[in-house]
């Protein structure tokens, strides 16, 4: 009689379990018990065996039917006159996991474990050739200069390759060996039972070679910490927050990598006017009582220098005023925003006594009905107290 535990049970499943559903449960177990992750762990090892196995029985149709009628039995000895499987042996469950996880696993040409669920690092180029790394540099600039296009100068310090040894990390310039330790292959294998794992050679760190004669300004590394001036043209009409590439100013390479990119992030310094948004532009001016009153020209400021505007005779506080083509530039299409200009009534704060008779005068003079904003609201305030 067979010992060996139901394979539903292996697995955690019903038996009216749905394919996806009978995968997922594998896939959350295999990960569990997988070798890789619990080291010189023997139990864990054999259930990873026993998962696989259950998995191989019910992911196949015409298996998993020959299991629920016969159960185990149908699987042994070739299963001979009981509608089994001849030949009757399971699929290793390294290879039973690879399947299912897309082969992503140590000997069959992948990473290893580490690399399929994270931590695990990439293979480097067996001909040491390393790329550089990509950069960032915040730049903060002013709201005309992002308006109207300048060219900057940036001064950053970087990776370049090393002039001493033209980038090779070597003295003579052919130290380069094949590294004894992984063979050129930059990799290293472990057997863990039945699972054989990858990892980055720890003598050439990946890259497959060795220097036998480091170079003595980069210590074999093939390049070195320099400042650089770098200059970088922003367009008109960039905003807050756009992002400039320039290619091949990043890191240089390593042992003739190609060189990293330089990403230039930019910030728009606030301005003491003016408030942008998306092409339009704001402002608030203050504009004289008498202006308001009978009307006249007012004095506004724009990105371009001063202008003027035409004031109706009677402007109220807070009327806004456009003037179009006067705002930012748009970065794709070239078209202008509009400059929106609220204005607000400046009330003198200091008035002598001959000033304050007359322009008591004054209001007597005029009276309610040259004030249509305070005659609508008396009238609603009488409405409101029933008078």
């Amino acid at each position: 009689m067979s010992t060996k535990r139901d394979y539903y049970d292996v697995l955690g499943v019903s038996r009216d379990v749905s394919a996806s559903d009978l995968k997922k449960a594998y896939r959350k177990l295999a990960i569990k018990y997988h070798p890789d992750k619990n080291p010189d762990d023997h139990e864990a090892e054999e259930k990873f065996k026993e998962l696989g196995e259950a998995y191989e029985a019910l992911s196949d149709e015409d298996k998993r039917a020959a299991y629920d009628r016969y159960g185990h039995a149908a699987f042994e000895n070739g299963g001979g006159g009981r509608g089994g499987f001849g030949g009757g042996g399971f699929h290793d469950a390294s290879d039973i996991f690879s399947q299912v996880f897309g082969g992503a696993f140590g000997g069959g040409g992948g990473g290893g474990f580490e690399d399929l669920f994270g931590g695990g690092r990439r293979r480097r180029d067996p001909s040491g050739k390393q790329p550089g790394s990509d950069l960032r540099y915040d730049l903060e600039i002013t709201l005309e200069e992002a308006a109207e296009g300048v060219q900057k100068e940036l001064e950053i310090e970087k990776l370049e390759g090393c002039s001493t040894c033209n980038n090779t990390g070597s003295k003579s310039g052919n130290g380069r060996e094949t590294c004894s330790t992984c063979r050129g292959q930059g990799a290293v294998t472990r057997q863990h039972g039945i699972f054989v794992q990858q990892t980055e050679c720890p003598a050439c760190h990946g890259a497959g070679q060795t220097i036998s004669d480091p170079c003595p300004s980069c210590h074999g590394e093939g390049r070195r910490n320099e400042t650089t001036r770098i200059k970088i043209n922003i367009p008109a009409g960039v905003d807050d927050g756009t992002r400039l590439r320039s290619t091949g100013n990043g890191d240089a390479g390593m042992r003739g990598g190609q060189p990293g990119d330089l990403y230039v992030f930019l910030h728009i310094k606030r301005h003491d006017i003016f408030e942008r948004e998306e092409n339009d532009l704001f402002c608030e001016v203050p504009m004289p009582f008498a202006t308001a009153a009978i009307g006249g020209e007012l004095e506004v400021p724009t990105l371009e220098g001063k202008s003027s505007i035409k004031i109706p005779a009677g402007t109220q506080g807070g009327t806004t005023f456009r003037l179009r083509n006067r705002g930012i530039k748009d970065l794709r299409s070239g078209t202008k925003g509009d400059l929106h200009i609220e204005v607000h009534v400046e009330v003198p704060s200091k008035l002598n006594s001959d000033q304050k008779e007359k322009l008591k005068a004054f209001a007597e003079s005029i009276g309610a009905k040259n004030n249509p904003m305070q005659e609508s609201f008396l009238e609603k305030a009488k409405r409101f107290f029933g008078s």
